[in-house]
């Protein structure tokens, strides 16, 4: 059941905006670190909305230090921000989603810009329209049909806009170390609209084969280490198939491979005419749920080890392991808990469907709310993560409406109305 004042606010949610602010947000380009500028945008837009924003310039020196942190960008200079709605007597809800987008790629591949929000058939086309501004968005204009009902919240709703989830997160850990905390969370990654309270783990690695560089023209008098990779590749395919027959977890049943590895980067060699010195591997390391991330490292360590324990070559010059870059541990809070419910009676409320609810295998920021701001917290936004990073990204209109729909609703009841 909706009530009159939930329904009030569900009548003012104005598509066309959303889609306008959407629009905005695709055209700052902000990969590589360079969010500075759409996290003023950003303040100015939580301000002008009548919310209490919080701006800070974050101690990236001082961040450095915390055992959570890990990036890929080292970034000069990043900003804070969060807004805050509500008489704040009663339950406290964050809504997380990140400004940061990863970069294009080829350009050619696209058939819009990317940089350059595209209406067509239903769906906005963009970089970051799926990943995640346009969850981010729904956050904003949710609270937005609140206000503009007339309705006060005894609660207090905050919208926090991230830095840096892309490459380790260290805008939601910056929050968190600011004290930015509150009864439940929910991070607005596309989750096909599922009801996500648990996230895989995903660690990043470095695999470095040591070569024999020699003349080109004399191959055979040199150890060429790209004979290696098909061995270390199949080697890594069983070790992953053994942890996903072991780590299997109910909410990720629908997933065929719940805890991938994945070489997503190969390099070798300094010239075409050489045997290549080394051959350097980097990818993602799964991990799953409740599992120890120190002991799955070891896992793959041991796996590269007994491998070189086979060959001769190998066994004299050892392949070396490095863990670097992103590190998103796995979270997850019991199925049962307020915010699960919430959010799942809400989206029953506002679509008149059962809510599915299932693990997302991908690393995002729940990891760092739950495990380092003890706020429970859970996944759920529009889009299909099978459209991130991609050529042509987009989010279909029709989930962003219902996303904004459902966080009305359960902005509504969990936040409760001030009488």
């Amino acid at each position: 059941m909706i009530s009159s004042q939930e329904q009030s606010a569900l009548d003012r949610i104005d598509m066309d905006a959303l889609v306008a602010t959407l629009s905005d947000l695709v055209a700052f380009e902000s990969d590589h670190g360079r969010e500075v500028a759409i996290q003023h945008h950003m303040s100015g837009m939580l301000d002008g909305m009548g919310m209490r924003t919080d701006v800070w310039d974050i101690d990236l020196d001082a961040l450095r230090a915390h055992p959570a942190y890990r990036v890929e960008i080292e970034r000069e200079q990043a900003v804070g921000v969060l807004g805050r709605w509500g008489a704040g007597q009663g339950r406290t809800l964050i809504l997380n989603g990140h400004v940061d987008v990863v970069p294009p790629g080829e350009i050619e591949r696209w058939s819009v810009p990317p940089f350059q929000a595209t209406i067509r058939d239903g769906r906005v086309y963009g970089r970051g329209t799926v990943d995640m501004k346009g969850g981010l968005c729904c956050a904003i204009h949710a609270v937005r049909a609140i206000m503009d009902a007339g309705l006060e919240l005894a609660g207090e709703v905050m919208i926090q806009p991230v830095v840096g989830e892309e490459d380790g997160g260290a805008g939601t850990l910056a929050a968190v170390v600011r004290g930015h905390r509150a009864d439940a969370a929910i991070v607005l990654e596309p989750t096909e609209l599922a009801v996500a309270p648990a996230q895989g783990g995903a660690l990043s690695f470095r695999i470095t084969v040591p070569g024999l560089a020699a003349h080109g023209a004399l191959r055979s008098e040199g150890v060429d280490p790209l004979d290696y990779f098909d061995r270390i590749h199949r080697a890594l395919r069983a070790l992953e198939q053994a942890r996903n027959e072991r780590l299997r977890h109910p909410l990720f049943a629908d997933y065929e491979i719940p805890y991938a590895i994945c070489v997503g980067k190969i390099r070798a060699g300094i010239w075409a005419s050489t045997v290549a010195e080394t051959l350097v591997l980097e990818g993602r390391y799964g991990v799953g749920i409740d599992e120890d991330p120190e002991q799955a490292r070891a896992e793959l360590e041991q796996a590269v080890a007994r491998l070189a324990a086979t060959d001769p070559w190998l066994r004299r010059n050892p392949p070396q392991v490095e863990w670097w870059g992103a590190c998103f541990m796995p979270a997850a809070i019991p199925v049962d808990d307020p915010i699960v419910a919430q959010l799942t009676a809400a989206w029953q409320a506002a679509s008149g469907k059962t809510a599915v609810v299932r693990g997302m295998p991908y690393g995002a920021d729940m990891h760092l709310l739950v495990n380092q701001g003890q706020t429970p917290t859970v996944l759920f936004g529009p889009g299909d993560v099978r459209l991130a990073h991609a050529p042509d990204e987009y989010v279909p209109m029709d989930d962003l409406l219902a996303v904004t729909r459902t966080l009305v609703i359960t902005i509504l009841r969990f936040c409760g109305l001030k009488q």
